[in-house]
C-alpha cells in the first residue's frame, strides 16, 4: 500500500489530463495488453472529441467520414435534445473497425476515465476486430476509410449533378433495405473468363458427340403446350440469375432494368456500408464482453503494479459497474438482457473454469475445465465464434443461476404462460439453447429472398417470405418497404408468406 502511495509511481494524479500523460498511459496499458495478455491488434490512434463531435458521429453510424442525407440530421437533432435534457448521457468513446484503429475519446473524460477507455476501446474491441473470424472475412479495415471518402466525395457529386432529391430518393428506398442488402454466407467465387469460355467449349463437344440425326426426324410439336416446358423454362431462368438471392440490394443493383450507372453506384456504396456493420450485429455479446474483460484486467493490473491511486481505481470500478449493471425484470429501467453483463460474466467464468474447476465444470467443460491457461481459451473463443455459437458452447449452469435465467413457453393460443425450463441438468441445457438462438440474427430478421423474375416478360419481382414461428410482417411497414422496391426495381413487386413449417401460403402482397 506504502509503495502504491509513492507519486512518481502513478501514472497519473488528479482528474486532468493531457496529450503527454494520454501517451504515457497508452504505453503502460499496451505492456500488460500485448506483453502479458498476448492481444494483438492493429496500430492505434486516438482522438479526442467534444460532446458535439460525439453526437454528430451517433447521427452518422459512428464513422469519421460518411455522406449527406437528411436522416442523419434528424437523428443529430433527437439524440441532441435528449442530451441536452439530461434524458440521456453520452459514450464515453466509440471506436472504429480501421487499420490504424480508430478511438474517439470525449474530452470532458477525467484522466481515470480516459484510461479506462484506452484499454477498453483501443485493445479490447481492436483485438477482437483484427482477429475474430466474422469481422476478418466480411471486413478490410485497411480499406474501409479510403472507400468512405470516396463514397462522401461521390455522393456529392451526385448531388451537384443530378440534383439532391433525386440522390435522396435513391438512398431513402437503399437505407430502407439495408437489413436486406447484407451476405449471409460466403458465396462462390466468380469465374474467370477463361474458365467459362472452357465450360462453353466442353458443352458444346459433348452435345456434338451425342447428338443424333433421329431426333430431327420426330414430328414437330407446338412446344406451347407441353405441359413441362414453362417449368425448365423457370428453372433454367433461376439458375442463370443465381435464384434464390437473399440480398436484394445487390440482386436489384445488377439486374435492375431502370437504374443509370450512377444510381447502381449508389446502391453498392449503401450495400458495402450495411455488410461492414454486419459482423458487429452478430457479435454484440461476444465483443463487449471481450472489451469489458480486457479493461477490467488491465486496471487490476495497474493498480496491484502501484500505478492507479486507490481514488482513481474507485472511479474506474465504479463505471465499470454501471457499464455491467443489470436491472431485474421487474425493474422499470430492465430493457432486457445488457450484453456488456452477459459478455463480461460469461469471459470471468471462463476464467473461473480454466484455473478453479467444480465438479459440474469438469461434466460441462471437459476440454477446457482446469486447463490453466484462460487468456488462450478466451483469445480462441474470441477469434472463432458469434455470439450464437459463443453462448452455445460456453454458457454455463453457474452463468446461468447467476442471472436467474429460466424459459418459458409462451404460446399464441394459450391465455398462460409456462415454466418450461428450470435449473436442472435438462433445464441448463435448454436454457442455452433456446438464450443462443434468440442472438442468431438470421432468425430475429425476417428471411425474404427474391424466387423469381422474368426479365424477358412481365418483369415481376417475385419474393418470399419464409414465415418461421408464425410471425406475420407489420402490414404498414411491410407495405412501405415494398413501395421502396418497386421504386428501385421499376416493375410490379409480389411478396408471397410462406409458412416455413408447412410450406402453405399465408398471404400474398403486390406492389400493383
Amino acid at each position: 500500500m506504502a509503495k502504491r502511495a509513492e507519486s512518481s509511481e502513478l501514472l497519473f494524479e488528479g482528474s486532468d489530463w493531457n496529450f503527454a500523460t494520454l501517451s504515457i498511459v497508452h504505453d503502460a496499458i499496451q505492456d500488460i495488453a500485448i506483453g502479458e495478455m498476448e492481444l494483438d491488434i492493429y496500430p492505434n490512434q486516438l482522438e479526442i472529441i467534444s460532446s458535439e463531435q460525439m453526437l454528430d458521429a451517433y447521427s452518422s453510424v459512428g464513422m469519421p467520414l460518411m455522406y449527406q442525407h437528411w436522416s442523419f440530421g434528424k437523428r443529430f437533432i433527437y439524440e441532441d435534445s435528449l442530451y441536452r435534457k439530461g434524458h440521456r448521457g453520452l459514450a464515453y468513446e466509440i471506436v472504429i473497425n480501421s487499420n490504424p484503429c480508430i478511438a474517439y475519446l470525449m474530452e470532458e473524460n477525467t484522466m481515470a476515465m480516459q484510461t479506462l477507455v484506452i484499454a477498453h476501446a483501443s485493445f479490447g474491441h481492436n483485438h477482437f476486430f483484427k482477429n475474430n473470424y466474422l469481422f476478418r472475412q466480411w471486413t478490410d479495415a485497411g480499406a474501409i476509410l479510403g472507400y468512405m471518402d470516396f463514397a462522401k466525395k461521390y455522393i456529392a457529386k451526385c448531388e451537384e449533378r443530378h440534383g439532391t432529391e433525386a440522390v435522396e430518393a435513391i438512398l431513402d428506398s437503399a437505407h430502407a433495405l439495408m437489413d436486406n442488402g447484407v451476405f449471409r454466407y460466403r458465396r462462390p467465387p466468380r469465374l474467370s473468363s477463361e474458365k467459362v469460355r472452357e465450360r462453353a467449349r466442353e458443352r458444346l463437344e459433348y452435345e456434338e458427340q451425342t447428338y443424333s440425326d433421329l431426333w430431327r426426324t420426330l414430328p414437330s410439336s407446338a412446344d406451347s403446350r407441353d405441359p413441362h416446358e414453362a417449368e425448365r423454362n423457370a428453372s433454367e431462368r433461376k439458375k442463370a440469375l443465381n435464384l434464390p438471392e437473399e440480398n436484394l440490394l445487390y440482386f436489384i443493383e445488377k439486374h435492375s432494368l431502370i437504374l443509370e450507372p450512377w444510381q447502381r453506384e449508389l446502391l453498392r456504396i449503401v450495400r458495402i456500408i450495411a455488410q461492414y456493420f454486419y459482423p458487429q450485429r452478430q457479435t454484440k455479446v461476444m465483443n463487449e464482453g471481450c472489451a469489458t474483460y480486457v479493461h477490467y484486467t488491465i486496471i487490476n493490473r495497474l493498480f496491484d503494479q502501484g500505478k492507479i491511486s486507490e481514488g482513481n481505481m474507485l472511479e474506474l470500478l465504479s463505471s465499470h459497474s454501471n457499464v455491467v449493471f443489470q436491472p431485474g425484470f421487474d425493474d422499470p429501467r430492465f430493457s432486457g438482457i445488457n450484453p456488456y453483463a452477459l459478455g463480461f460474466a460469461m469471459m470471468q467464468d471462463i476464467e473461473r473454469i480454466c484455473t478453479q474447476p467444480t465438479d459440474e465444470d469438469r461434466d460441462w467443460f471437459p476440454s477446457m475445465a482446469g486447463n490453466r491457461d484462460p487468456m488462450g481459451t478466451l483469445r480462441d473463443a474470441w477469434a472463432n465464434h458469434r455470439d450464437e455459437s459463443f453462448i452455445l458452447q460456453y454458457l454455463s449452469p453457474t452463468v446461468i443461476r447467476k442471472f436467474r435465467l429460466f424459459r418459458l413457453s409462451d404460446m399464441a393460443a394459450d391465455k398462460f404462460c409456462e415454466v418450461s425450463s428450470i435449473h436442472d441438468e435438462r433445464g441448463y441445457a435448454e436454457i442455452r439453447s433456446a438464450l443462443a438462438r434468440s442472438y442468431d440474427v438470421s432468425a430475429r430478421q425476417p428471411d425474404i429472398q427474391v424466387v423469381d423474375v422474368d426479365l424477358l416478360g412481365d418483369r415481376r419481382l417475385r419474393l418470399k417470405h419464409t414465415v418461421n414461428d408464425g410471425l406475420l410482417l407489420e402490414e404498414t411497414s411491410r407495405n412501405e418497404t415494398l413501395t421502396h422496391i418497386r421504386h428501385l426495381w421499376g416493375y410490379e413487386v409480389g411478396l408471397s408468406g410462406v409458412d416455413g413449417a408447412t410450406g402453405n401460403v399465408l398471404y400474398d402482397h403486390s406492389t400493383g
